[in-house]
């Protein structure tokens, strides 16, 4: 009796249905990294000016950081049906959501890295002739990257999950596959989609850590510092582990 194929008997792992629908599973791999890429590159450049206004102060911080609250909150149906008749069943009506959502996590980054810029710092900027753009643009912006690039890698991580959900107007990348395979318990495709959606968000990630490893130097010599000053006092440079001390 000749051996069942995978994809007749639907089981989860089915290295089939990998090579036979190659095609399909890189087109929805690529619309759902342009998809996320576009809507955190969108995200960042929104979120800039925000933050800048909201840093004037609590006048406009309030409303800037509630609204911003505010649309997280909203659900993704939601969401997706308000914008509807703006830009109708299109890409634009996913990448706008996702940019909506990923303003809360990238506006308080933002302002969090601003925040953390030393006052002494700004001041000696001031004295040597900087003003308010070149003090923007060559001290805060740089010395706020640690915190900036922190939030880039959260909304990019949220934005390929939350991606997913385009895939009620056709344009959800691997939520394409994903939703209609639950449906129809399509067991290799709902296992594989989600297998690749997850990796998506750990390549993503990774390489966002090593761009802000090498846009931002200075935080590891910082670490290196310490380090060093710590062994010299004769302190141990590894942490201390309380479990098993």
């Amino acid at each position: 009796m000749a051996e069942q194929s995978c994809l007749v008997a639907n089981d989860w792992l089915c290295w089939e249905y990998v090579t036979s629908r190659s095609q399909e599973l890189t087109d929805a791999t690529v619309e759902h990294v342009w998809i996320t890429a576009v809507s955190v590159l969108i995200g960042i450049a929104v979120s800039v000016p925000l933050a800048l206004l909201a840093r004037r102060g609590r006048r406009w911080a309030a409303p800037v950081l509630g609204l911003t609250t505010l649309l997280y909150t909203i659900p993704s149906l939601a969401m997706f049906s308000l914008l509807l008749p703006l830009f109708g069943l299109s890409a634009a009506l996913v990448v706008t959501g996702l940019v909506l959502y990923s303003l809360t996590i990238l506006v308080r980054n933002v302002m969090a890295g601003l925040e953390a810029v030393p006052g002494d710092v700004r001041e000696a900027a001031r004295g040597m002739g900087y003003g308010p753009a070149r003090l923007l643009w060559q001290v805060e912006l740089p010395l706020a990257l640690p915190a900036l690039l922190a939030g880039v890698r959260i909304a990019t991580v949220s934005t390929v999950a939350l991606t997913t959900v385009g895939s009620i107007v056709g344009k959800g990348g691997l939520g394409n596959l994903i939703a209609p395979a639950v449906n129809s318990s399509f067991k290799a495709q709902v296992l594989t989609a989600s297998v690749l959606c997850v990796l998506l968000a750990l390549v993503a990630d990774l390489l966002l850590l090593g761009v802000q490893r090498l846009l931002t130097p200075w935080t590891r010599v910082g670490r290196t510092s310490r380090t060093f000053r710590g062994s010299r006092t004769g302190r141990s440079a590894r942490p201390v582990s309380v479990k098993g001390a």
